[in-house]
This record gives structure tokens, C-alpha cells and sequence, in this order.
């Protein structure tokens, strides 16, 4: 997606995720450090400057964070359960990103979970996260999971078994409703987010396309008592302009209660 859903020069791709964080406010910023994340993932002119909103909590845990959990919908075809690439790495226009052998060794102990190149091959929703994360983040390690025709609990019990510790974020990819009037849209995705932080589940995918891994995330923030806070809440209407019909946009963060 080099290109088209962000720059695929490199200078111009690191300057300009500079420019969206520069622009997060400092007190949409959460107190405590998260353990996952809800961002969007659209082209970055649309979606980019919420999805900053969340991203902008890692500027304090660079040295931390060593392996990044990352799931997102699939968009392009259709996949039974969650989806593990066969590649060995992730390249973006900012490097190469190394998938953690020993989680996807992990993660397919269930049987849920299949090798599924296809699925990852033209697959934006994870791929748009990658140069955030390399921007913000030292040396890291990729999970990365396509999430298909799945339950809550399915992908909940992959969670949970790569969760790590303060060493591994959990990253959820998703925009909320889609291609509706901007009014409706505001009010939709208000209740929405307002189910999210309550860390109730999604009941339809008209609501988030990652509605799956929102759940299964939802699921294990419950068993863990982790709080959810939402960051930002915008569309595209009010990042590029068009609001006849607009995709609804979300930054989440979810922390672990205090020790």
C-alpha cells in the first residue's frame, strides 16, 4: 500500500507521521502506559491523524516494547478463524520488521489459527500500522494476524497466550461504521465508543469492520481488568473534507490497573 494509502518515499513517509503526532494534544495522552490499542486504518489523510492520537502513547515506552501483537479484519478474502503469514518479515518504506517465530509457534497451538499467505497479501489494515510502529519503536518483533470468520472467544484465546508482559503491545486495527451521512455516522460511532470503553462487545460488524478482534480484545480487558479510554473520535468528514458519506474513525487505549 506504499503509495497510495501512505508515501512510499521514505523521508517523506517519516516526516509526515512526524507532523500527525506533533499535532496529538498532550493531555489526550493517558497517564499510565498501555498494554493494546485500538487505532484506525485508512489512507493517512484520512485516518492518520487518529490514529496518531493513539500512537502517541508509545513515545515513552520505546525501550520497552520488544513484540507487537497486531490484528486487524480481512478486507480482501474470505478467511476461516485468524490468518498467520508465511513470510518471515514485514518490509515497509522505513525497514524490514521481523515476525516473532516463537509467538506464531504459539499462536498455532490453536486450531483456529492457519498459515494463510493469501490473506496478508493485499491486506492494508496491518500493513498501514507498520511505519507508526517503526517510527515510534526500537528494535521489535511481529505478530501479525488476519482475523476472518471467527468468534470473540476464538481470538481471545489467541490473546491470551501471547500476551506478554510490558514487553508485548496489543494493537487492534479497525474503523467504525462505514460510507453513512455525517450526522448519522457521528451519532452511530458515538455509541459505539461509548460500548468500547465500557468494555462492552460489538454486536454487529456494521458498527466496526474489526469488530472480531475488538471483541476478543474487549473479552481479555474484562478477565484482566484493564480500563479503556477513548482518544480520539472523528471521520473522514472532518480530516478530508467529504461528508456526504464518511468512515468513522477511533483511538482507544487500554491500560492494566495500577500495582
Amino acid at each position: 500500500m506504499a503509495g497510495s494509502f501512505y508515501p512510499a518515499q521514505p523521508l517523506t513517509l517519516d516526516s509526515e507521521i512526524t507532523a500527525m503526532l506533533a499535532r496529538v494534544e498532550p493531555r489526550a495522552v493517558p497517564a499510565h502506559p498501555p498494554k493494546a490499542l485500538i487505532v484506525p486504518h485508512a489512507g493517512y489523510i484520512y485516518s492518520g491523524p487518529i490514529a496518531a492520537s493513539a500512537y502517541a502513547c508509545l513515545s515513552a515506552l520505546r525501550p520497552d516494547i520488544r513484540k507487537v501483537v497486531l490484528l486487524g479484519p480481512a478486507h480482501r478474502i474470505a478467511v476461516r478463524g485468524l490468518a498467520l503469514p508465511q513470510a518471515s518479515a514485514f518490509d515497509t518504506p522505513l525497514g524490514s520488521i521481523p515476525v516473532d517465530a516463537e509467538l506464531a509457534r504459539r499462536a498455532l497451538e490453536c486450531p483456529q489459527v492457519q498459515r494463510n499467505e493469501a490473506a496478508h497479501a493485499l491486506e492494508h489494515a496491518l500493513e498501514v500500522q507498520l511505519p507508526f510502529l517503526q517510527h515510534l519503536l526500537d528494535d521489535f518483533t511481529l505478530l501479525p494476524l488476519v482475523v476472518g470468520m471467527a468468534s470473540a472467544q476464538e481470538v481471545a484465546e489467541v490473546l491470551d497466550l501471547v500476551w506478554g508482559g510490558a514487553e508485548t503491545l496489543i494493537l487492534i486495527s479497525s474503523d467504525l461504521s462505514h460510507y453513512r451521512p455525517y450526522a448519522e455516522a457521528q451519532q452511530l460511532d458515538q455509541d459505539t465508543a461509548a460500548q468500547i470503553a465500557a468494555l462492552q462487545p460489538l454486536g454487529s460488524h456494521e458498527q466496526a469492520c474489526g469488530a472480531t478482534p475488538i471483541n476478543g480484545l474487549l473479552l481479555c480487558a474484562q478477565r484482566r481488568g484493564l480500563q479503556a479510554r477513548l482518544l480520539d473520535l472523528r471521520n473522514s468528514g472532518d480530516t478530508a473534507g467529504d461528508r456526504s458519506r464518511v468512515v468513522g474513525y477511533a483511538a482507544f487505549a487500554f491500560t492494566e490497573p495500577a500495582s
